[in-house]
């Protein structure tokens, strides 16, 4: 099969990108799997398993798709394309009032039914493009891995949970901390600000990591770091909302929007087996089984089926930061 990825931004991702990191995995599976993958994304971009065009917001995508593809998988909204069958992935929370492509694919249950839809695929990680875990390595700290500046992820949340609980926290992602979020004056004392870091450097920090701090204050579409936490043996403590429950089971985390509940857990961390959450993460979030459940979903629209009987809207509106007891 002839399979066209189409995203907005550049290849492979110099940091953290997570939507670049799951179309790169994605593509590179399907190549192994003998599928022939080119890629129209933002110009700079290169691959080595995969022929690489450049997209052009200002031209039209029917002319900018080449005529021997088979299917093209958008990664955002495209209208009016009609060359060959497609699907788009739907990676963000649309605004209410939205109507989305009825061949919209989600990224969680969750995501997907609070647009009245159930097309979905949860993402999966690529272990060969992270350091073999070590998981009987000493734990020193907790971390944060999200855009820290961006109130929804809840830094602020975050290092009040590892404070309360007597942990140190590394923070990761973002290119700052949001200092008007009142953040009281000591904060620096049990908190280690990286921003933007590589790969290595994230796996690092992760592999001695006791935990994920993940307490969002918003449906969560995904959460890509949830899944690399557990890949390197974290337990994830995070707020009950969007794919959350679907993602994080009782024996990999917990789940509350309480601070107090979620510091007293995390002073009983070692309950958490490092073990348990590497393989949690290996059995249901690879991109083995990503690629499959989209290979599916390539032959339904090959075959004429459309994805969504109607376009997909969100059903209702919510608050724009979830509830959250601090």
């Amino acid at each position: 099969m002839k399979i066209l990825i189409v995203n907005n931004t550049q290849i492979p991702a110099a940091k953290y990108g997570g939507t670049e990191r799951v179309i790169w995995w994605l593509g590179k599976e399907l190549n192994r799997l003998g599928h022939e993958i080119t890629y129209l994304v933002a110009p700079g971009s290169e691959c080595p398993f995969a022929k690489v065009l450049v997209y052009d917001p200002t031209v039209d995508m029917n002319q900018q798709v080449p005529g021997d593809v088979d299917v093209v998988h958008f990664h955002f909204q495209v209208n009016g394309f009609t060359k060959k069958p497609y699907l788009i992935n739907v990676h963000n929370n649309p605004g209410y009032g939205q109507f989305l492509d009825k061949n919209s694919v989600f990224v969680s249950a969750d995501h997907a039914t609070r647009h009245g839809s159930s097309v979905f695929v949860h993402h999966g990680l690529d272990p060969d493009d992270y350091p073999r875990p070590d998981l009987k390595k000493d734990r020193t700290h907790t971390h944060f891995l999200a855009k820290a500046a961006w109130r929804v992820k809840n830094v602020k949340g975050a290092i009040d949970v590892a404070t309360k609980s007597g942990n140190k926290l590394i923070v990761l992602g973002g290119s700052r901390l949001n200092l008007k979020m009142g953040l009281r004056f000591t904060w620096h004392l049990n908190v280690r600000f990286k921003g933007m870091v590589d790969n290595v450097q994230k796996s690092t920090v992760l592999n001695s990591s006791k935990a994920l701090l993940f307490p969002v204050l918003w449906n969560e579409p995904f959460g890509l770091a949830i899944i690399e936490s557990l890949y390197f043996g974290c337990p994830v403590f995070g707020t009950p909302y969007g794919s959350l429950p679907e993602l994080v089971s009782p024996d990999v985390g917990l789940l509350s929007n309480s601070r107090q509940v979620l510091s007293n857990g995390l002073k009983a961390v070692g309950q958490f087996n490092t073990q348990l959450c590497h393989d949690y993460a290996v059995d249901n979030f690879t991109v083995q089984k990503m690629a499959q459940k989209y290979l599916m979903l390539y032959q339904e629209v090959l075959n004429g089926k459309t994805l969504n009987a109607v376009n997909p809207t969100l059903l209702e509106t919510a608050p724009k930061y979830l509830p959250w007891n601090g």
